[in-house]
């Protein structure tokens, strides 16, 4: 087996292999030695067929796997040897197309290798850390908003007229063809106009009634409405107006505590001042690791491989033109030319994730089994109903665990080259801390 050097130029490598005749033959006899004691055949004794014969009955259709085992082997052998590790798949194809049995194999073989990442002293990054305390003003702030959701009504004035959020309090019958149907009766039934819980054209048609009123609501069902006899057909219902009620937020208390499940308003306090801070660390980190990968992208420099610049200058762009056309959620779009501003920034994406993974590799880092079912289960929430379906989608999909566990791979170095940078904290306000957020969204 002979492999020579046809190419070598930046990161582009390329080569010409040749598995001789003889080194084929030798891999098919090989294989056919074995198989030999497992092969029955009419007129012998198992394992008793003789090679000649089974080199006849068998040879052609091994003699393509044995190809494909000594390509691949040549190839294993020559990274090995070479330390290469190639960007993407090489591209492999057979160069003499006349190939017939009993002549050599030449293949020829092309990649782009991956970089020599230079060494990183994590120990000269200078970063900041944005600290953001939970003051009285944001605690209260974020009481006011609960009492928001869990808003009460009380009774508007005699004679006042509902509103669009007001709660109106009502009995109703409802009807189609002139004949009540089940379930389309209530009595103090209490409907919160705008909530859009009833059918579509209902609630609007409440706006302005009073208490004691009556008022009749004609509405059509959807025609895709679950219960089978009332699709599409038109339903009167018969209102009889109770009472109309104003929204008010809940009293700020030990009751509107115990309705988030703590024991009272101080241990209310606590937890809401305990998710502030959370939320302002997770903010503060993304801010402190754009400034991380700032620093990386100055300090460390070298060849990158165009087939992976280009490959994510074409994601980038294919994602940014989707986002700008929303209403094309599949891919028949004609075609999205990269720009100079896509490949800048895929420039630097390919860099520090080809620097991020070295530095990743060189400490140990991995992803445990807890660390993605709990990931998995996370970004299950997002599908109620669902969750166990997608659970089992991830658990079959390689290419999506993948996915996912790139940016925990990614957030774990992160942690581990923190570990040894300068790290200085800075006191700041909330807006502070807010507009640095803003400011990394304007920069992505």
């Amino acid at each position: 087996m002979q492999v020579n050097e046809t190419l070598n130029e930046g990161l582009k490598r390329g080569y010409n292999i040749t598995v001789t005749a003889a080194e084929l033959d030798a891999k098919v006899n090989e294989k056919l030695v074995e198989a030999q004691p497992e092969v029955e055949m009419k007129g012998f004794r198992k394992g008793k067929v003789p090679m000649a014969l089974l080199k006849k009955q068998f040879g052609p259709r091994i003699l393509g796997e044995a190809m494909q085992e000594a390509i691949d082997g040549a190839m294993g052998a020559h990274f090995e040897k070479s330390g290469d590790r190639p960007a993407m798949q090489p591209d492999v194809k057979m160069t003499n197309e006349d190939w017939k049995e009993g002549d050599d194999v030449e293949v020829a073989m092309s990649y782009e290798a991956l970089p020599e990442i230079p060494e990183l002293d994590a120990s000269k990054i200078k970063l900041e850390k944005l600290v953001v305390k939970a003051d009285d003003e944001a605690i209260t702030e974020a009481l006011a908003n609960l009492a928001e959701t869990a808003q009460d009504f009380k009774a508007r004035k005699k004679g006042a007229k509902a509103k669009d959020g007001d709660q109106v309090v009502m009995d109703f019958v409802g009807k189609v063809d002139g004949e009540a149907f089940e379930g389309g009766s209530a009595e103090d039934y209490p409907l919160a106009l705008g909530s859009n819980s009833f059918i579509p054209g209902f609630e609007e048609q409440l706006v302005g009634v009073k208490a004691g009123e009556e008022k009749s609501v004609t509405v059509n069902f959807p025609d895709d409405y679950q219960a089978e006899h009332l699709k599409g057909k038109e339903a009167v219902f018969d209102c009889t107006i109770k009472e109309v009620k104003e929204p008010v937020a809940a009293e700020i208390n030990d009751e509107l505590a115990k309705k988030f499940g703590s024991d009272d308003l101080e241990a209310l306090k606590a937890q809401i001042s305990e998710r502030l801070e959370a939320e302002y660390a997770g903010a503060s980190r993304a801010v402190m690791k754009r400034g991380l990968l700032d620093e990386l992208d100055k300090m460390v420099s070298f060849d990158l491989p165009p087939s992976l610049v280009e490959t994510e200058a074409g994601q980038i762009a294919h994602q940014l033109w989707h986002e700008e056309n929303p209403e094309v959620e599949g891919h028949d779009h004609p075609e999205i030319e990269t720009t100079e501003e896509h490949t800048k920034l895929a420039t630097r994406r390919v860099r520090l994730g080809l620097l991020l993974a070295e530095l990743g590799q060189k400490a140990e880092v991995e992803v445990t089994d807890a660390e993605m079912t709990q990931a998995i289960m996370n970004q299950a929430r997002q599908y109620p109903g669902q969750e166990r379906q997608f659970f089992e989608f991830v658990q079959q999909n390689q290419q999506m665990q993948q996915q996912m566990r790139a940016p925990l791979f990614e957030d774990k170095v992160v942690d581990h080259i923190v570990e040894s940078a300068k790290v200085t904290e800075k006191e700041v306000s909330k807006d502070d801390l807010q507009k640095a957020v803003e400011a990394l969204e304007d920069e992505a």
